[in-house]
């Protein structure tokens, strides 16, 4: 089974991003952090793709968890470590 990549789509001065980035960073994810700054077709597609307009949105592979938030809640569920190694998908697309 291959660890899926982690995408963090962000904005700099964005706090729930900071968090967001926080919480992979305990847990020991590596993660690649994209700044959608000035970006309108990045926001466009994150639209398209994640239903969402606000950041963070975070990317397990394909699969969009949301924001921070959803992230948390995955994590308080303990939902969040088999997601991020790769071993089971959300219960549901937030």
């Amino acid at each position: 089974m291959t660890t899926p990549k982690v995408t963090i789509y962000t904005k700099e001065s964005c706090p729930f991003c900071h968090r967001a980035k926080a919480l992979l960073g305990r847990k020991a994810v590596a993660f690649e952090e994209i700044r959608v700054e000035g970006r309108d077709d990045l926001r466009a597609w994150l639209v398209e793709r994640s239903g969402q307009r606000t950041v963070p949105q975070i990317f397990v592979g394909e699969r969009s968890l949301g924001g921070f938030s959803d992230l948390d809640a995955l994590d308080r569920a303990g939902e969040l470590d088999p997601i991020l190694r790769g071993a089971a998908q959300p219960s549901a697309n937030p």
